[in-house]
């Protein structure tokens, strides 16, 4: 097994281009780079051999590399954020 690193990648494969959104390879002006789509209804949301995350929906999945514990470890309500705009 390879060594498992804190920089998580991720995968997101669709079905077809009418389910993506936008994609922005290079913002010049802030240097980011944007991938926007949508799953559309979730079909299936599963742990692969405790080290990847597979969202699947009807146009497509999204996978990250990211074990059960970090999932855990993330959902605490210590370290929980406010998304903006959000009210607690």
């Amino acid at each position: 097994m390879r060594k498992r690193v804190e920089e998580h990648s991720f995968s997101v494969e669709m079905k077809t281009k009418g389910a993506v959104k936008r994609i922005s390879f290079l913002d010049k002006e802030s240097e980011q780079i944007l991938f926007e789509g949508c799953l559309g209804k979730l079909t299936r949301i599963n742990m692969v051999e405790g080290v990847m995350l597979e969202v699947e929906g009807a146009n497509g999945t999204l996978k990250l590399d990211i074990t059960q514990k970090e999932i855990e470890k993330c959902m605490k309500p210590e370290n929980q954020f406010q998304i903006e705009g959000e009210q607690q």
